[in-house]
């Protein structure tokens, strides 16, 4: 049974009617939903506000030019999986505890004794029985597709994977972003048939990622059809197999091909490995968009496909902009970068195409990638599926009938969206922000005793002069916390309720640490352990903090390879024990006590991230076959 259609959505087909008065024109329009993988803010031709990017991406541009252009588009998150999973299923990453990549493991600190804090647990993937985009419109007689990168689960080819969640079709290849051998400055693309990265006519790679996309529509456009085209462009490995664009932006960029071909210390947008990454970017989605404008559509004769498609361009993050040994590219103006909640890490390039959206048009409206999956509903005239409820905004009446107007966007409460937040309590940036309008406020959870990281920071992005929005600090430069500290605690209420309405889960502090932390002598510790049955009890010692929470971590495949953790709240019981009743099917678990001074303590204790690498959780955690039911 599904929902009926709210009176809006009834008046806004109305108003659509108006530009499909063509009796002839297809009920359903066709949707290609692009996803680019780390494309920065900056790194878009048609996005230049300072200095002008170096990059060359004249599809992407002349597409710009042809839909609304979003200045003010942002990602969920600020790192790919967590992006994804929001947008195919409209949840916040908060309410879906899936804030970071990979996941599905007991909360560790990435170094044992380095690092100060560490993340709460969050989940390895996507839940199997989501009601994801792709699945609903299957069930509104879409054909649904997938290609490139999937990224939704612990690893790419763990489950779930496309087929498990609503897509009829899927192709996964790398295409030329596989890395080279033995290095980036060998093995060079030709013109010889046998290489499977043969030059084509212009000069171009083959590759196979852009081949899949086209194939898909090409076979199914005689239907209805969706398509989530996931690049696995500009994304690291950062080379390129074409030698002729390497060579193009050395000498553009006036700079010489390094020595070690490992490594870029090049300052800003000056390295041409990913210049050239970019280019071909550009040229790989510029197939399909010429495939669009080409083709006609067997569904409506006398039109081309791009005449009933809509498509969304845009990026899971912002642009990466370093990793070890290697400068990538620079989000400048924007604060740093993929990996931080900053302006730099979530502002991403968004530019929305198909009938009755304006060509040419740009906005200063802020829309999420949330905001797609109840927008495409509308769009597609598909019905909402019961009980399901978005995080996101429904943008069809913003697109169709006035791009500039902000008052168009509405919250689940009908009233003006103004208002987004993000969770990333990972990583080294353990934030969340809040933006309200003009203002955006973050909050970091790293600041005990430590210089470095404010509690609050508040910054005013946008500044309202003659009724018109302005830009201001933009670069998240000037932060205005302890001039307006009223506003910054109401920014800060407001961002509590919220992620205690989505149930969102906070960093801890890490016992191990080198360093002095405050609390860290007082931490308690379990002191034995008992089994019966289905049910765990542990006995504690307190050395002068209080439990306030217990938490059971448990796997259903410890040892296997794509092992993955669960989390349950555990039972603090008078006498300092605590309880639980572990899951069927339980193979391996282990609690967590966190202490009033929010350290998080292990048992038995767990081995670090990196030390993840080289051997399951499980070999360290209880096990409920190996003889360890007592300690």
């Amino acid at each position: 049974m599904k929902l009926s259609w709210p009176v809006a959505f009834t008046a806004l087909m109305c108003g659509m009617n108006a530009f499909s008065a063509d009796s002839a024109r297809p009920e359903k329009p066709n949707v290609i939903l692009l996803l680019t993988d780390d494309l920065g803010w900056q790194d878009v031709k048609c996005y230049d506000i300072d200095e002008p990017s170096p990059m060359e991406t004249p599809n992407i541009d002349a597409l710009a030019k042809r839909g609304v252009m979003f200045w003010q588009a942002y990602s969920p998150a600020p790192t790919c999986a967590p992006s994804r999973c929001a947008i195919m299923s409209g949840n916040h990453p908060a309410r879906a505890q899936k804030t970071h990549v990979i996941g599905g493991g007991p909360p560790t600190p990435y170094n044992k004794t380095a690092h100060r804090m560490m993340p709460p647990w969050y989940s390895g993937r996507m839940p199997e029985n989501e009601q994801t985009l792709a699945l609903t419109l299957k069930q509104n007689g879409y054909t649904t597709g997938h290609c490139g990168k999937w990224h939704m689960a612990i690893n790419h080819n763990a489950f779930p994977q496309p087929e498990d969640q609503g897509f009829d079709w899927t192709r996964h290849n790398l295409g030329t972003t596989k890395k080279m051998s033995p290095n980036r400055l060998a093995g060079f693309a030709t013109d010889q048939t046998d290489d499977p990265y043969q030059l084509d006519e212009n000069g171009f790679c083959t590759h196979q990622n852009s081949i899949d996309a086209l194939t898909f529509v090409e076979e199914n456009k005689d239907k209805p059809f969706f398509l989530y085209y996931a690049t696995w462009l500009v994304h690291s490995p950062i080379h390129t197999r074409n030698e002729r664009l390497l060579d193009k932006y050395c000498k553009k960029l006036g700079v010489e091909r390094p020595e070690n071909p490992e490594e870029w210390k090049g300052e800003g947008q000056t390295n041409p490995f990913y210049c050239a990454m970019v280019e071909e970017l550009d040229y790989y989605v510029g197939q399909l968009f010429q495939y669009l404008e080409t083709t006609e559509d067997p569904r409506w004769p006398g039109h081309k496909l791009s005449e009933n498609t809509y498509l969304i361009f845009t990026s899971d993050n912002g642009g990466m902009e370093q990793h070890p040994g290697e400068i990538i590219t620079d989000n400048y103006p924007l604060a740093r970068g993929k990996i931080s909640a900053m302006e730099g890490g979530t502002r991403v390039p968004l530019i929305i195409t198909g009938p009755g959206i304006a060509a040419g048009v740009q906005s200063d409206v802020m829309v999420n990638g949330l905001d797609f999956y109840p927008t495409l509903l509308t769009l597609t005239r598909s019905e909402r599926p019961e009980g399901k409820s978005f995080d996101g905004s429904d943008l069809a009446r913003l697109l169709i009938k006035d791009p500039s107007n902000p008052d168009l966007v509405k919250a689940a409460d009908g009233s003006v969206r103004d208002t987004m937040i993000w969770h990333f309590p990972n990583s080294l940036a353990l934030e969340s922000t809040i933006r309200i309008g003009d203002y955006k406020l973050v909050r970091n959870y790293d600041y005990v005793n430590n210089a470095n990281s404010p509690e609050l920071e508040l910054y005013r992005l946008y500044e309202i002069q003659g009724g018109k929005q302005k830009r201001g600090d933009i670069e998240e430069s000037k932060n205005l916390a302890a001039a307006m500290p009223e506003k910054a605690q109401a920014m800060n209420r407001k961002l509590t309720e919220i992620l205690t309405e989505m149930k969102a889960s906070y960093p801890y502090y890490n016992p191990a640490h080198k360093n002095e932390l405050p609390g860290k002598e007082m931490v308690p510790s379990v002191v034995s352990h008992q089994k019966k049955g289905n049910t765990v009890l542990f006995r504690y010692k307190e050395h002068g903090a209080k439990v306030q929470r217990a938490q059971l971590l448990y796997t259903l495949n410890g040892g296997h390879r794509y092992e993955e953790w669960f989390r349950l709240p555990a039972k603090i019981l008078p006498g300092n024990k605590v309880s639980a009743v572990l899951p069927e099917g339980t193979s391996h678990y282990v609690i967590n006590l966190i202490d009033e001074n929010n350290f998080l303590i292990s048992y038995p204790e767990m081995v670090d991230m990196i030390g993840s690498r080289k051997e399951k959780y499980s070999v360290n955690a209880l096990s409920v076959t190996d003889g360890k039911g007592t300690r």
